[in-house]
């Protein structure tokens, strides 16, 4: 099967962001992908910001994006954008660090004032750095995503069912499948 780079952008380490993320990373591992979580917030400050194209953060995390057959990338929406750290570790790659990628974006935040933000900020930079394929993103309200004391995560009913078929399709552009999508209940 496929590598996928699973990518968190968001700057907390408890964000529902990077957990919605590890909750889809056991999905995709269960449909045979190799799935390698980053999170950005993990590479140093001083190499985001500094733009040090060689710090060793940095170029490990350009491998991991060589490496990948497809990425998704995750971010909760602040001023109705992706985040800065995102932003900061995509300057920092190759311009076409994407090319011949399959990409899944994700998006979490308070209000469905923010669902544009993965077709107006973050797909066209993904685009833009050569994405061969962006399936559809998908956008999924905070009061959605439930922490449990354990640290697993609980989806609403509503949300778990209509982000499957979307992590489905993705999969299925990975390995060249057409995805069985099941009719909208």
């Amino acid at each position: 099967m496929a590598t996928v780079l699973s990518v968190s952008g968001s700057p907390s380490a408890s964000s529902r962001t990077g957990r919605l993320l590890r909750h889809l990373d056991q999905r995709l591992a269960a449909q045979g992908h190799q799935v390698i979580p980053l999170d950005v917030r993990t590479i140093p400050a001083e190499a985001l910001l500094g733009a040090d194209f060689r710090h060793p953060a940095i170029v490990e995390a350009t491998e991991l994006f060589d490496r990948a057959d497809g990425v998704v990338v995750g971010t909760p929406v602040y001023k109705a954008s992706y985040s800065g750290v995102l932003k900061a570790l995509l300057d920092l790659l190759p311009q076409y660090a994407l090319t011949g990628k399959t990409v899944l974006p994700l998006a979490t935040g308070g209000s469905v004032a923010h669902v544009l933000a993965i077709d107006y900020a973050l797909r066209p930079v993904l685009n833009s750095m050569g994405a061969a394929h962006i399936v559809q993103g998908w956008f999924t309200l905070d009061k959605d995503i439930t922490v449990r004391e354990d640290g697993t995560l609980a989806l609403a009913p509503a949300a778990a069912e209509a982000l499957t078929p979307v992590v489905d399709q993705f999969s299925a552009a990975l390995t060249g499948r057409t995805p069985v999508l099941a009719a909208a209940g």
